[in-house]
């Protein structure tokens, strides 16, 4: 079994990939969807969570707003929030893993592999990139989105640039769809027959 990371910055077309990789036979693990699912009407952490931070939770759940304000700026509070959810997608992670034991690649959709996790355990790391006027342009089109929260959240994130410098394989997402839907298939293709090295070579 191959190991493979997923990750890009906001706007670059990570989900779409991921849904790429899905079509492929890929089973894909989105560590977002997760947390949404754990912090979710009856999810497992909401109790945990409204006993941290009190009153950010309801019938739905987390209220993902309150608990944004209610950890905002505060480096303590969400080192604590992260104590508690990261162990959870941890286990669930092993969990799919086990499911999907026999098969020859697997796929941690992880936006903040860099940022947070980083690529221990995992055989290569992929990154989803386009120009920054693709991805302006895409993201500024988002509801509720202003090119100054834009800016902020690019500024949490590690430049396009180095990402593109630390990634394994790049998959090009300023592109006709049909053209990455191209890419996967051929690094899909490579990574069930051959090892990664290989691959890097082989596959542009």
């Amino acid at each position: 079994m191959k190991l493979l990371g997923l990750t890009g910055s906001i706007g670059m077309g990570k989900s779409t990939v991921a849904a790429m990789f899905a079509a492929e036979g890929v089973p894909v693990f989105d560590a977002d969807a997760e947390v949404h699912r754990l912090q979710g009407p009856g999810g497992e952490l909401v109790a945990a969570i409204e006993e941290l931070f009190p009153g950010t939770t309801g019938a739905d759940g987390v209220d993902r707003a309150k608990l944004s304000r209610a950890v905002l700026g505060d480096r303590a509070k969400l080192a604590a929030l992260e104590e508690l959810i990261h162990p959870a997608v941890g286990l669930n992670r092993a969990a799919f893993l086990e499911e999907h034991c026999d098969a020859p690649i697997v796929l941690f959709d992880i936006p903040l592999l860099y940022e947070k996790t980083g690529d221990a355990g995992l055989d290569a790391v992929i990154v989803v990139s386009a120009p920054p006027e693709v991805q302006r342009e895409r993201v500024l089109k988002r509801p509720g989105m202003t090119a100054e929260k834009f800016d902020h959240i690019l500024a949490l994130q590690l430049p396009d640039a180095e990402k593109r410098a630390r990634a394994d394989f790049i998959i090009d997402t300023g592109t006709p769809l049909e053209a990455t839907r191209a890419q996967v298939d051929a690094l899909v293709t490579c990574l069930r027959e051959h090892d990664v090295r290989y691959c890097q070579q082989c596959v542009k």
